[in-house]
C-alpha cells in the first residue's frame, strides 16, 4: 500500500508545479497585458517564493498537528481557490495599475503559502511514517520526479491555452486539477500504515525495520526547538539554499531567457523549456535510486554526501557552459543536463535531512525548505537586476557560484549524525537493512 501512497505523493507534487509553474510560463504576456518591467515582474514572482519560504516550518506544524490527510486536502483545495482568482485579475485598462500589481503579490504569495505544506507533509512526516530508512531516497526521487513533470508539462500546455484563450484562461482551465487532487488524497490516504486497513503486518514490519517504535500511530508533538538547533539540518539548510538558488532560476526565469537571451519564439519556447524539465524526470529518480544503492552498501553519510556533491558541481559547470554557448539549441542542451543534476540531489538532502530529524521530520524537512525558498525570493530579484547591469551570461554565472558553494558544505554534513535530538532511528551501517528491508518490491534491489 505504501506505493499506492506514493503514487499520490508524486500525483500532487506534480498537480502542485503545473499551477506554481503557469505564471512564469506566461509572462511575458502578462507583462504585455499589464505594462509590468521585468523587475516588476520579477516582484510578483519573489511572492510566492517568500511565502512559500515562510510557510515551511508553519505548514509542518500544522501538518503534524491535523495529520497528513487532512492537510494536503485542505491545501490542494486552497490551490484551485487562488488559480481561479488569478484567472480574474483585470486588465490595466479597467483597474489601477497599483492594485493590480498589489493583487498580483497578494494572489502570489497567498499561493506559496498554501503550497508550503507540500513537502513537510509528504517529504518529510508521510515519507518517514510510510517508508522504510533505507527507502527515504527513492520516494523523494520519485516525488522530485512528479514535480518535474508537472512543470515539463506547464510549457506546452499553458503556452498553448494562453494562445488560444488569453493568460487568464491558463490559470481558470488549470484549476480544477487541484480539486480533484484534493479528493482522491483526502478518499484514500491515512496518517500513518496503522491507520490503512489495506496495510498488512509483514509491510509494517518492513516500514518499522531498524527503528523504534515500530511505527508512529499518529503525529507526534514535534520539537520544534530541537530542528531549529540541530547542527546538521542548518548546514542542510544551508546548501539547499545553493542548490535551489540553481533551480529557482529555471523555475522563474527560463521561458524568458529563452525569449529574451536565446531568440525563440513563444510557441517554440513553452516545448524548449520542457525539454529540461523532462530530462530532470529521469535525473530525479535516477538520484533516489543511486542514493539508496549507495546508502545500503556504504551508509547513509556517504550515499547521500556523493550524490549531492556530484549533481551540484555538475549542474554548476554545466549551467556555466550554458552561458557561454553560442548556439542556442546547445544551450538548451546544457540547461537540460544542469537541471537534471541539480534534480539529482534532491533525493540526498531529503533523505540526510529525514535522517537527521527522526521523529521531527516533518520540522527538519520544514526548516531545509524554508532555506531552499528563500533562495527563490532572493533569485527571482537578483537575476533581473544583474541582467540589466551585466547581461544574462553573468546572471547564470551567479548560478554557478552557488552551486559550488553548496557542494563544498558537504565537507561538514554527516546524514548519519542526529545533531539535535528526535531521532528514533537505529543506523545499520554500511550493508544495512539489505534484500526485503530496503522498501522496494521483492527483488526490487537485485535487479537495480
Amino acid at each position: 500500500m505504501r506505493w499506492h501512497i506514493l503514487g499520490l505523493i508524486v500525483a500532487a507534487s506534480f498537480v502542485g508545479y503545473l499551477l506554481r509553474s503557469n505564471m512564469s510560463v506566461v509572462g511575458e504576456r502578462m507583462m504585455a497585458d499589464l505594462h509590468l518591467s521585468q523587475i516588476e515582474f520579477g516582484v510578483v514572482l519573489a511572492a510566492f517564493a517568500w511565502g512559500y519560504a515562510l510557510f515551511q516550518i508553519p505548514g509542518g506544524i500544522w501538518g503534524d498537528h491535523i495529520g497528513g490527510r487532512r492537510a494536503l486536502a485542505v491545501a490542494a483545495a486552497a490551490w484551485g481557490i487562488i488559480t481561479l482568482l488569478m484567472g480574474a485579475i483585470p486588465a490595466a485598462a479597467t483597474g489601477s495599475s497599483g492594485l493590480v500589481m498589489a493583487a498580483l503579490i497578494v494572489l502570489r504569495f497567498l499561493m506559496g503559502a498554501a503550497q508550503a505544506p507540500l513537502y513537510p507533509v509528504t517529504g518529510g512526516g508521510m515519507t518517514f511514517r510510510w517508508f522504510p530508512k533505507s527507502g527515504w531516497a527513492f520516494p523523494s526521487g520519485l516525488s522530485n520526479c512528479g514535480l518535474t513533470l508537472g512543470a515539463a508539462a506547464a510549457g506546452p500546455l499553458v503556452v498553448w491555452l494562453g494562445a488560444s484563450f488569453g493568460w487568464r484562461a491558463s490559470f481558470v482551465y488549470t484549476a480544477p486539477l487541484a480539486f480533484l487532487l484534493a479528493a482522491a488524497w483526502w478518499a484514500y490516504t491515512t496518517n500513518s500504515p496503522e491507520e490503512h486497513r489495506g496495510v498488512r503486518q509483514s509491510e509494517l514490519e518492513l516500514i518499522g525495520a531498524g527503528r523504534l517504535p515500530l511505527v508512529p500511530t499518529s503525529a507526534e508533538p514535534a520539537r520544534w526547538r530541537d530542528v531549529l538547533h540541530n547542527r546538521q539540518v542548518l548546514l542542510l539548510t544551508a546548501s539547499y539554499f545553493c542548490s535551489n538558488y540553481v533551480f529557482y532560476f529555471f523555475f522563474n526565469w527560463l521561458f524568458t531567457y529563452l525569449v529574451d537571451s536565446r531568440g525563440f519564439k513563444e510557441l517554440d519556447s513553452g516545448w524548449y523549456a520542457a525539454a529540461p524539465w523532462m530530462t530532470s524526470a529521469a535525473f530525479a529518480l535516477a538520484g533516489g535510486l543511486i542514493c539508496d544503492r549507495l546508502t545500503r552498501t556504504r551508509g547513509i553519510r556517504i550515499g547521500c554526501r556523493r550524490t549531492v556533491v556530484t549533481g551540484l558541481l555538475c549542474a554548476g559547470v554545466l549551467l556555466l557552459a550554458a552561458a557561454l554557448a553560442t548556439a542556442p539549441l546547445m544551450a538548451v542542451v546544457f540547461l537540460s543536463l544542469c537541471l537534471g543534476f541539480q534534480q539529482f540531489t534532491e533525493s540526498g538532502f531529503w533523505a540526510a535531512t529525514i535522517s537527521v530529524s527522526g521523529t521531527n521530520a516533518s520540522g527538519g524537512c520544514g526548516l531545509m525548505n524554508t532555506g531552499g525558498n528563500v533562495a527563490g525570493g532572493v533569485g527571482a530579484l537578483l537575476v533581473p537586476v544583474t541582467v540589466q547591469a551585466f547581461g544574462w551570461p553573468v546572471a547564470l554565472a551567479t548560478g554557478t557560484a552557488f552551486a559550488m558553494i553548496g557542494a563544498l558544505l558537504w565537507c561538514w554534513i554527516r546524514a548519519d549524525e542526529a545533531g539535535g535530538g528526535g531521532t528514533i532511528l537505529q543506523d545499520e551501517g554500511a550493508g544495512g537493512n539489505a534484500g526485503s528491508g530496503t522498501g522496494f518490491p521483492d527483488g526490487y534491489s537485485e535487479r537495480v
